[in-house]
């Protein structure tokens, strides 16, 4: 999970220098594209096949849209106004949508009220962070596009939690068929992009390969291992972590401002998230006395004797 996070958070790093070179659904292309590139040789390498039956790939491609696709795309839309640190904060409402959904499909039960306050408290921390009340927010739309993306995993989790994982196909080769199928998705709309430019320059370029290898390849089979081994909603609580690598990156890699309003905004955020995460105690049995009966009577559990 450490070494996810520290992959997965610097992904906003990368599609920060990625939209220098490329557009937004560009750079949506490019890295579903080098990151299915990774994992299907992966599986050669490791003599895996793809998964077979319309049902399976039937199931593949809704998964890729929500896990893939849609939120690919809408980080790329949304970073062309927000920092890659901020990007990483609001991603980090993953574990909180993860929990709503858990609710809502009956998978969640028992929310009790420290569970309840954390999902208040961190949805609070993602206002904290829009400020609506200051009218011409830093974040706008792009951070809404954002929010939607980190609602958009979470679907796709429960999805894949629910449909793919545990159907005896292994994970590397159900996260190369996603990929897959999310490089079909999103190069459906491509001839709508116009034509990329000519020249890429050389650090756009290493940001794009490093983003579709790194971040996008390894990442996801890395997540689809975690939703395998340990289920959906605890793959989602690597948004802990996140926002700490985007914001370190951001500021010095990019020199990104890192506002004292944002600051606390993530901090209530990932309390909030922490919360959520607390598990009920477990129930210890009490110890049984010793079985005590009127003098005089036998004890009528004690074994009989001839």
């Amino acid at each position: 999970m450490g070494v996810l996070a520290l992959l997965w958070g610097s992904t906003f790093l990368w599609i920060e220098l990625a939209l220098r070179a490329l557009s937004p659904l560009q750079v949506t292309v490019a890295r579903c594209l080098l990151g299915a590139g990774t994992l299907l040789v992966l599986c050669l390498a490791t003599g895996r096949r793809l998964p077979r039956g319309r049902a399976v790939w039937g199931h593949v491609f809704v998964a890729a849209f929500w896990c893939n696709a849609l939120p690919f795309a809408l980080f790329s839309l949304g970073q062309r106004t927000v920092g890659s640190g901020l990007a990483g904060v609001l991603n980090a409402t993953t574990p909180l949508w993860s929990l709503l959904l858990g609710l809502a499909l009956g998978t969640e039960r028992g929310l009790r009220p420290v569970r309840a306050g954390g999902l208040l408290l961190g949805f609070a921390g993602v206002v904290v962070i829009f400020a609506p009340w200051q009218g011409t927010g830093q974040v706008g739309w792009g951070a809404l596009a954002i929010v939607a993306a980190a609602a958009s995993y979470a679907v796709g989790f429960a999805y894949m939690g629910r449909h793919l994982v545990g159907r005896g196909h292994a994970t590397l080769s159900l996260s190369s068929a996603q990929l897959v199928a999310a490089t079909v998705l999103t190069g459906l709309s491509l001839p709508f992009d116009g034509r990329p430019p000519a020249h890429i320059p050389p650090a756009g370029l290493i940001a794009v390969v490093v983003l579709g290898i790194f971040a996008t390849g390894i990442t996801f089979h890395l997540t689809y291992r975690i939703i395998a081994d340990e289920g959906a909603t605890n793959a989602a609580t690597v948004g802990y972590l996140l926002p700490v690598v985007s914001l370190v990156l951001g500021f010095v890699v990019l020199d990104e401002p890192f506002s004292p309003r944002a600051a606390a905004g993530m901090v209530v955020v990932l309390v909030g998230v922490g919360m959520t995460r607390r598990e009920r105690p477990p129930q210890v049995p009490l110890a049984r006395g010793p079985r005590r009966t009127r003098p005089g009577l036998p004890d009528p559990l004690a074994p009989r004797t001839k």
